[in-house]
């Protein structure tokens, strides 16, 4: 299939349908042999404007049960629409890394009388990151795996104008403060640039496509590019290689797989 994507992001094809729960479990592996013990493996879903990052992060949180998502919209409400890089680290992946729970309420939260808090519980299995940014530079250090969701832009655009007139409860919560629409083209202004310069679908361990248009299931699949996870001769059985922006990336079973619900 052919996706119409900016210029300067190469298509990631050629896509191919996996399991959702398969995908999980490997990427939820610990990296070169260091298993992730004492707290939640992190993985961040980023990707442009209306890609699919936020039903994918979902479905990820579904199928893993003790996980928790947190929407990069929620930390950056109010505050800046990338330059939120410090909140994240500092209310979010810090502690978590530290094996704190964590209740964080933004700055902006507080100053406009927003309730509530960002709550990742001490228990947590699996972290997701989600939202344009999730997997910046600035965070890299800090999280264990980065999916990179691409998606069709005239698709993309068309569920934006789709949100627009019925806003999800993440999109609610995120509004202005003030009450206004939100500034799309302000935004686009921003975005655009940001993910030019970020490149993140470089780094990603995964390529998810957000617009497939090839037969697979949305209950059970996603759409995939990238070696297949496979035991090369002379490996054992439980290494397998995976990913795009790291090659030779190789990753080991860890206890989070055991609470990979299989459909």
């Amino acid at each position: 299939m052919a996706l119409q994507l900016a210029r300067e992001e190469p298509e990631a094809g050629p896509w191919r349908v996996e399991s959702l729960t398969a995908v999980v479990e490997a990427l939820t592996q610990s990296r070169s042999g260091h298993v992730v013990s004492g707290r939640p493996f992190i993985l961040a879903v980023d990707g442009r404007s209306n890609a699919g990052k936020t039903t994918l992060a979902a479905r990820i949180g579904a199928a893993v049960p003790g996980s928790t998502v947190v929407h990069t919209d929620d930390i950056a409400w109010e505050h800046s629409r990338f330059g939120w890089s410090d909140l994240l680290v500092d209310g979010v992946l810090v502690p978590v890394r530290q094996g704190h729970a964590v209740s964080y309420r933004p700055p902006r939260w507080a100053e406009h009388g927003r309730a509530g808090s960002i709550d990742v519980p001490a228990d947590c299995s699996l972290l997701v990151i989600e939202g344009d940014g999730a997997g910046r530079r600035e965070v890299g250090h800090l999280i264990d795996a980065l999916i990179w969701v691409q998606s069709d832009e005239n698709e993309a655009a068309r569920r934006g104008r789709a949100r627009a007139a019925h806003a999800d409860a993440i999109d609610g919560a995120n509004r202005p403060a003030d009450g206004s629409p939100p500034d799309d083209a302000a935004w686009m202004a921003e975005e655009v640039p940001f993910n030019s310069d970020q490149r993140t679908w470089q780094r990603a361990d995964l390529v998810v496509c957000g617009t497939p248009q090839i037969a697979w299931d949305p209950a059970t699949q996603v759409v995939v590019a990238g070696p297949r996870a496979v035991a090369g001769a002379g490996d054992r059985p439980d290494r397998v290689v995976l990913g795009r922006g790291r090659p030779g990336f190789e990753h080991q079973r860890v206890a989070l797989r055991s609470a990979v619900t299989r459909p």
